[in-house]
């Protein structure tokens, strides 16, 4: 019988360096841009807060930061972004990705819309040349003020997807300064914090690099997840996955597609972690179904990993 692999990704040099940074934003190409602002609208509640030179649109919840960019072209990940509320943050992820050879811009002020005091960002291609942007706190009183039971109250995590898991967390752990939460056994998928949720970003291998697998929206509670089930019905909105729970992060979660075919994903009950208070281990969870959906071990028909039989 074949030995499972074992591959243990490691954290190193900057290593928890973040502990108050967060999304704060994602762009798409779609290929029908009046289609997917109408979806968003009718589903999460966004509207929009300008049309852009292009054609796209930027949207979010009425006030403070927007959330999502809409670009005209065919289906695919434009930008991620995080917001950066350490002290210092910028500067010393400047210094860092400098001294790593990475070439650094400045990010387009308008990436930081209703910022508080001086805004200062930067942008810089990740490992697979994905485009990531960086910028100081915000004002997001858009967030955490809603009816939670018809529209989600913040962005909370996006997972790229990639054809080499190691190299990206190397990037996000070593360099920029996130850290290891949990990961699979074989290496090939690895949820990676910067503040007290268990993941503000997760890296998953689907065989090629340079796209989102999907992106996470949370809810409060039990409650309003079960409203969400309910809701995704009424709107003739099809589940993609779920309902279910994860085992890296204990999540509830739901998932289901807007026009252009991203993944989203719902999620409540997300673990958190206290950096200050404790030592911690990341898990290693064997790169089974039941890994990721304790509820019976399903898997969505997009994902091409951890389906090994166990």
């Amino acid at each position: 019988m074949e030995k499972p692999i074992r591959i243990v990704l490691q954290e190193k040099d900057a290593a928890g360096t973040l502990r108050h940074t967060a999304v704060s934003h994602i762009g798409f190409r779609v290929p029908d841009v009046a289609a997917a602002v109408g979806f968003y609208g009718r589903v999460l509640g966004m509207v929009k807060h300008e049309s852009l030179a292009d054609g796209g649109a930027r949207l979010g919840w009425g006030t403070g930061h927007h959330v999502l960019d809409l670009i005209p072209g065919e289906q695919g990940l434009a930008w991620y972004g995080f917001e950066v509320r350490d002290e210092g943050g910028i500067a010393g992820i400047r210094e860092r990705l400098t001294a790593a050879g990475h070439l650094v811009e400045e990010l387009d002020p308008s990436f930081m819309d209703d910022a508080l005091g001086t805004p200062e960002g930067i942008s810089v291609a990740d490992p697979d040349g994905n485009r990531v942007h960086f910028h100081s706190e915000v004002n997001r009183q858009g967030e955490n003020a809603a009816d939670t039971g018809r529209r989600p109250i913040k962005f909370q995590h996006t997972t790229i997807g990639t054809a080499d898991v190691g190299a990206l967390t190397d990037f996000f752990v070593g360099v920029i300064g996130f850290r290891i939460s949990d990961q699979l056994h074989d290496g090939r998928f690895a949820w990676l914090r910067s503040d007290r949720d268990h993941h503000t970003l997760a890296i998953v291998n689907v065989g090629r690099g340079g796209d989102i697998d999907h992106y996470s929206y949370d809810l409060a509670e039990w409650g309003d997840f079960k409203s969400w089930c309910d809701r995704l019905t009424e709107l003739g909105v099809d589940v993609a996955w779920g309902p279910g729970r994860h085992g890296p992060g204990n999540n509830l979660f739901v998932f289901f597609d807007d026009p252009a075919g991203n993944h989203i994903e719902l999620s409540a009950e997300m673990e958190k972690f206290y950096d200050d208070r404790v030592t911690y281990v990341p898990r290693r969870w064997e790169p089974v179904p039941n890994s990721v959906n304790l509820w019976g071990g399903q898997l969505p028909s997009w994902r091409k990993t951890s389906q090994a039989k166990g």
